[in-house]
């Protein structure tokens, strides 16, 4: 009787054994099967959404023309260094003659005394130029005359000096080269298609003189770009982000293919009052680049989960985790398999933006008052929330890994509870990365380091003017229009931040 006793004890453990062996392999399976469930739902939704597009010759980048550009760009900086090298005596090519169908205004220049010795002067003659102006939509030749007046007594010659020009004896007035930089990098209209745009309007200008204008144009507004990177670098709370640009590769290594570069975005905070921001292109995504263009910074960083940024964080500068991004992991989950645990974590999550919203043009003491009182707790609850659900799910699964982004993140994630300054998540910078990623429709790659590096320049400024509530072209056309005099310890007036049209 006790032998069959405990033979049958002996096979109750033996299945007691196989039954746990079974349930943690039934757990495994199923954990696996919310993963691939979960991966074949996101997977759907990129195959919907996504839009294939093979190349072809006639395809052509936002930056293609870049190597008239780039070569126009290195003529005005040695310009600019060489200032003594007489470029009066450098030969001209002969320039087409602008249509004379045309519209004509005439403008006359005349000297402020035409007096001399004591007489009038004579009238001997004028000088004529013409520029090429554009409104949008309408073509117009600006005829300048300039009169010459001389002395009959002492042959003393008189004329109206040539007002200064962004580009020296260039043919487009400020408001062509304007809407040539807007369409080129607000619009997204390569160069071949304005030259196409302005050949139906009757006026057919080469597509490598529009990429000279670009590249002069480019070199010219840089100091305002400087200006504009010490503007956000004052700022003790500081967005960042990063997006793929494809890049050709250089002409030693170029075999008709591109590599991925990145632009990167730099603004203010949210919660602070400039509204800029400065885009940077260069050549990878390595850390090293955001350390350069922060080098000396000391402050809150605001990011994503990018270990780019981690070797950043040192005692100058803190970094602060991105709330939406946490949120997003949650919602996916949601998404694709109406997870419970993800909808709950959701509606906490959204207690958090209540507040915010409540609270967006508060002032920052306030601010910091209102997620003391109602933040706070919510994300103390959150937290033991999270970390009770996370034992209860299977490693691997979907729902662990939304969890862990949280957790481990999570002395970031709350730093914004401690500085009323400080944003809850980093959609503002990546909402400024948005038109970049819209363009991608319309180019392919930048054609060369410098020529992504210009295409972020003049993109700083023109968003940075779309951010103030500026119409980008009339911003850039009176720019433009004062640089060439303007004092170099006045650039920051010109910022998009303190522009106004009736600037002096």
């Amino acid at each position: 009787m006790r032998q069959m006793l405990q033979a049958l004890l002996s096979q109750v453990q033996q299945q007691g054994a196989v039954a746990q062996q079974q349930a943690a392999e039934l757990r495994h399976k199923q954990a696996l099967l919310d993963k691939l469930t979960f991966e074949n739902a996101m997977l759907k939704r990129l195959k919907f959404a996504a839009k294939s597009e093979a190349l072809n010759a006639d395809q052509r980048s936002l930056l293609e023309e870049s190597i008239d550009e780039d070569l126009q760009a290195v003529a005005e900086e040695i310009g600019q260094m060489q200032s003594f090298v007489d470029r009066q005596a450098r030969q001209q090519p002969k320039r087409r003659p602008l249509p004379p169908q045309l519209p004509r205004q005439e403008f006359k220049h005349e000297p402020a005394s035409i007096e001399c010795c004591g007489q009038p002067m004579k009238r001997m003659g004028e000088d004529v130029s013409e520029k090429l102006a554009y409104a949008p939509g309408v073509f117009t030749v600006h005829k300048h005359v300039r009169g010459k007046w001389v002395c009959a007594c002492c042959q003393t010659l008189r004329q109206a000096p040539v007002d200064a020009h962004i580009i020296d004896r260039g043919l487009a007035t400020t408001g062509l080269l304007a809407q040539v930089l807007v369409a080129k990098y607000a619009d997204h209209l390569p160069l071949h298609r304005q030259e196409a745009i302005y050949e139906r309007a009757g006026v057919p200008i080469p597509r490598s003189t529009l990429a000279q204008w670009v590249g002069s144009c480019g070199v010219q507004l840089q100091p305002l770009v400087d200006a504009l990177r010490q503007e956000v670098l004052a700022h003790t709370v500081i967005h960042a982000d990063e997006t793929p640009v494809q890049m050709l590769k250089p002409a030693s290594q170029r075999d008709g293919k591109t590599h991925r570069a990145y632009l990167w975005a730099y603004t203010p905070g949210r919660h602070e009052s400039t509204r800029a921001v400065v885009y940077d292109f260069c050549e990878s995504r390595a850390g090293r680049h955001a350390s350069t263009f922060l080098e000396g910074w000391s402050g809150t960083l605001l990011v994503d989960d990018f270990a780019g940024y981690k070797q950043l964080m040192t005692g100058s500068i803190k970094e602060a985790g991105c709330w939406a991004h946490a949120r997003r992991k949650f919602f996916e989950l949601h998404v694709a398999n109406k997870s419970q645990i993800a909808e709950q974590a959701l509606q906490q999550i959204g207690q958090l933006y209540d507040v915010e919203r409540q609270m967006q043009d508060a002032h920052a003491q306030d601010r910091w008052h209102a997620r003391q009182q109602h933040s706070r707790p919510v994300i103390d609850k959150l937290h033991d929330w999270l970390t009770q659900h996370r034992r209860l799910v299977p490693e691997g699964s979907a729902t662990a890994k939304a969890i862990d982004y949280s957790l481990r993140r999570w002395q970031a994630l709350i730093r914004f509870l401690d500085n009323g300054r400080l944003p809850i998540d980093n959609n503002w910078v990546e909402n400024q990365i948005r038109p970049v990623a819209l363009g991608r429709k319309n180019w392919l790659f930048a054609g060369s380091l410098r020529a992504g590096q210009r295409a972020a320049a003049v993109m700083s400024l023109i968003q940075s003017a779309k951010l103030n509530g500026h119409d980008p072209h009339a911003y850039l056309k009176d720019v433009m229009d004062k640089l060439p005099t303007w004092p170099n310890s006045r650039v920051a007036e010109l910022l998009p931040h303190r522009w106004s049209p009736t600037l002096v």
